[in-house]
Order: C-alpha cells, then structure tokens, then sequence
C-alpha cells in the first residue's frame, strides 16, 4: 500500500478516537449516568463499551497488543478519568493493529480487509457517538451546540 494512503488511514483513525474524547471531555462526571428514555446502557456504559469492543479485536487478532490494557467493567463506567485513560489507550493500540494490518494487507478475523475494518470501527463508534448524545438530550443535558458541531470539524481535531 501507498505509505501515503495508510498515512492518512492511520490519521483518519486518530481523528475519530479524539473526536470520541473531545465528546466524553464535554459530559460533566454526574452526566455519565445519563441514560435515553429507552433504558439501556448510560453514557458512561456507552463509551466504556466502545473501549471493551476495541479490547475484543485486539485480544483476537493481535493478543501482543493487550499488555497494559484493561476491560472497563460496568461499575467502572462512572469514572470519567479511567474512561479517558482506556479510550486513549486502546486508541494507540488500535493504530497499531491497524498499522500491522496495513501493512499485512489483512486484520485477522475480519474481513474483507484493512480499509473496511477501519471503516466498521469508525461506524460502529458513531453510532454510539449518535446514542450518547441523545442519551444526554433526552436526560436534559442536551450537548452544547458548539461540542455538537465540533464533532463534525475533523480537520481541526
């Protein structure tokens, strides 16, 4: 692949993760209890399971990768610092599986390749992006307008 390409690949990936801490960033420590009006899981369950379904691919197709990583646990999904902290480093563990899948042309247990890996884990993060802030809304701590549009100004995150 174009070293370019994976470049911006790679860039693209790192965008998403700080635009998924930019969000978490803006909800007070008490909002992370937030839950939309059709229950489920609260905010702060939200993002802790965006970082346990980060561990999930990591632990299957590059286990080498897991070391210093911990699975956020249902109680510990109020605790906004430990939701920081995992979210930035399965972050950094993510760039390099995808690193390695890049450059291997493959990510083990996914298919069809690389690309469209990080294509699944950017949509599947947006999506729970989309059901945080309307979790926060529906609790009466709608996002502000200027983190809501900011979500959206990749170039500048």
């Amino acid at each position: 692949m174009n070293d370019n390409i994976a470049k911006q690949l790679l860039e693209t990936w790192n965008i998403s993760n700080r635009i998924n801490l930019y969000l978490l960033d803006s909800v007070e420590p008490a909002e992370l209890k937030d839950q939309s009006a059709s229950k489920g899981r609260t905010v702060g369950e939200q993002f802790a399971h965006v970082h346990n379904v980060r561990l999930m691919w990591i632990g299957s197709s590059a286990p080498g990768l897991m070391e210093g990583l911990e699975k956020i646990e249902k109680e510990q999904a109020g605790d906004k610092k430990q939701l920081q902290k995992g979210l930035k480093a399965s972050g950094k563990a993510i760039e390099e599986l995808l690193k390695k899948g890049l450059a291997e042309d493959r990510v083990k247990g996914f298919k069809p390749h690389p690309v469209a890996f990080l294509g699944y884990l950017i949509s599947h993060e947006s999506h729970h992006r989309g059901q945080i802030a309307l979790s926060l809304k529906q609790a009466g701590h709608a996002v502000d307008k200027k983190v809501g549009y900011g979500l959206w100004e990749w170039g500048v995150r």
